[in-house]
């Protein structure tokens, strides 16, 4: 396969050095309103200098070098140094346990680790093994590793333009772990050429563009968008402070891109209803001239107002939450993507949009429907393999190159794509029936009491279901009116769902958890993913007991 070489990421970073060496790259936020800016031609210098810090060290070529951080601009140079010294990058959630972060270090067989902008490194620390060097960002917690700042002002740079062959690995994504112990993908230079050259010509985009950089770079989402994207295009990016501040955050960047998953657009809708209840933004949306002042109001409130591309991705995106953000003005889209294929695989189409389907493959993406309705998945981005699995890369890529991506779908007749199901998520009731949790699952989230679910029910007489309650509702369960209200609601939720489902399939409860399900739990992945073994092994002891009560509702106490 030929590679466009202008799209692999070292002779993006060193093109823009040439050619834009005092434009603005990157803009981290350190504090209040302090703001540090990195320029093509710093970002190149400070990578230059790490570059030769990691060549000093004398490890084998290809080693992997571990970076657990949230986003910020030392990360990204760190992946650009690692890459100029001839090694792999791996970038580690820092909300992981600490076993999984052991195991990550010690599979991957990492020889150093970037340690950087973090909440939770004394809870993290004892999971790294004892004799692993360690490099401090600017933006870490106190400790007495060697400080990014030091070694930039103690070392020369590397001489030249060092790059690297396509189908070197320049990536090493471990996933999120939401079926059981995560798996090393190696991801190649080729992949990031290939993803970055298809994405530019499904979204134009150029140095005028903007874009905030916080879901996680150690997913390959965002490191598909947030890096490899913005580089190729030479976009501005910016990074978000903490959690407190983001819209703060977003306001500063301005983005004209911007990508998100289901639950923060929920966060964002459930903060414009604060401020005005839902029934007065829609009849003001409907009249005429006041309506237009409005809708800009409102996505100036949020800092969406110069967004030109929305998109979600991670889980599927109620129809009434696209059709609001639509009647703002602003035509989300939605995306579909894996670890396995750099998140590389389909996208909707501006004007071409159909809810519930995540759009026509990207260009160069081939899609077909498989056995027992997998889809299967064959580009240029697809992994290398499984780092060290060899057996298991077997399993996934076949004869001729198709990812089996473990979901099952459709394709209409404009070539869209409907994920149905997980294969693996099937179970078996107590009847003999085979059921899909996701396809139900969808149905409940869709409403906008329900932030997530899990419908399970493996040997039960019939599947049943646990939520939780979005934010708005989680606050108010205390008030005794409140929660008899949403008795009744999801009671009426529970009979609308069925309504729709074979008689197998049928929900027998809704059950309510108590509080909210999250990532330090262990219940959630990092991109905010249900871990169902996790909820299962929570919540099936209770079956036989909610079982028994008859109720269509019941709450967890």
């Amino acid at each position: 396969m030929s590679i466009d070489s202008q799209y692999l990421p070292l002779q993006n970073l060193y093109q823009h050095e040439q050619q834009r060496p005092d434009a603005i790259y990157m803009v981290q936020p350190l504090g209040g309103d302090r703001l540090e800016q990195y320029s093509w031609a710093r970002t190149v210098d400070e990578a230059r200098r790490l570059a030769a810090y990691l060549k000093a060290k004398d490890l084998p070529a290809g080693s992997t070098i571990s970076i657990i951080s949230k986003n910020c601009a030392e990360f990204i140079i760190a992946d650009f140094a690692i890459w100029m010294a001839g090694h792999v990058a791996s970038p580690i959630y820092p909300t992981l346990d600490g076993e999984t972060i052991n195991y990550i270090l010690t599979h991957s067989e990492s020889r150093l680790l970037f340690v950087g902008k973090l909440d939770n490194w004394e809870k993290v620390a004892p999971a790294v093994p004892e004799q692993l060097p360690r490099v401090a960002f600017s933006l870490a917690p106190p400790t007495d590793y060697p400080k990014w700042a030091d070694i930039v002002a103690d070392t020369e740079p590397i001489e030249g333009r060092p790059t690297r062959e396509p189908g070197e690995i320049s990536l090493l994504f471990y996933t999120s772990g939401s079926t059981g112990r995560p798996k090393g993908v190696e991801n190649t230079f080729a992949n990031m050429a290939v993803a970055a050259k298809g994405e530019l010509e499904r979204f134009p985009l150029d140095e005028r563009d903007r874009y905030l950089s916080y879901l996680p770079l150690a997913h390959s989402f965002e490191t598909m968008v947030g890096l490899n994207l913005m580089l190729a295009a030479g976009c501005r990016v910016f990074f978000a402070e903490a959690l407190s501040t983001f819209v703060k955050d977003l306001k500063r960047a301005q983005p004209t891109l911007f990508i998100s998953v289901p639950r923060l657009w929920l966060k964002f809708q459930l903060g414009v209803f604060e401020k005005m209840p839902p029934g007065k933004l829609a009849r003001l949306l409907k009249i005429p001239l006041l309506g237009r002042v409005v809708r800009r109001k409102v996505l100036e409130g949020l800092g969406l107002d110069q967004v030109r591309y929305a998109i979600s991705g991670s889980a599927p995106m109620p129809p009434h939450l696209i059709q609001w953000y639509r009647d703002l003005g602003l035509e989300l889209l939605e995306g579909y993507g894996m670890t396995e294929n750099f998140s590389y695989s389909h996208c909707s189409l501006p004007g071409r949009t159909r809810v519930g389907y995540v759009g026509h493959p990207f260009p160069g993406v081939e899609c077909k429907i498989g056995e027992n309705d997998e889809i299967l998945v064959r580009s240029g981005a697809t992994m290398k393999g499984y780092h060290k699995m060899p057996e298991a890369t077997a399993e996934v890529i076949t004869e001729d190159g198709f990812l089996r991506t473990g979901d099952q779908g459709s394709i209409d007749e404009d070539g869209r794509l409907k994920i149905t199901g997980r294969i693996k998520e099937l179970f078996k009731t107590s009847k003999g029936k085979y059921v899909h949790p996701v396809p139900i699952e969808n149905l409940l989230n869709a409403d906008n009491h329900v932030e997530l679910s899990m419908v399970s029910g493996l040997g039960q007489p019939q599947p049943v279901a646990v939520i939780m309650l979005a934010e708005e509702y989680r606050a108010r369960v205390g008030d005794e009116n409140v929660r008899r209200q949403l008795t009744e609601t999801l009671a009426g939720l529970l009979k609308r769902v069925n309504s729709q489902l074979a008689s197998f399939e049928r929900l027998q409860f809704i059950a309510v958890a108590r509080g909210e399900w999250t990532v330090d739990e262990g219940l959630l992945t990092p991109t905010m993913k249900i871990k169902r073994k996790r909820l299962e092994e929570r919540y099936q002891p209770r079956y036989e007991e909610w079982f028994k009560s008859g109720q269509p509702v019941l709450w967890e106490e």
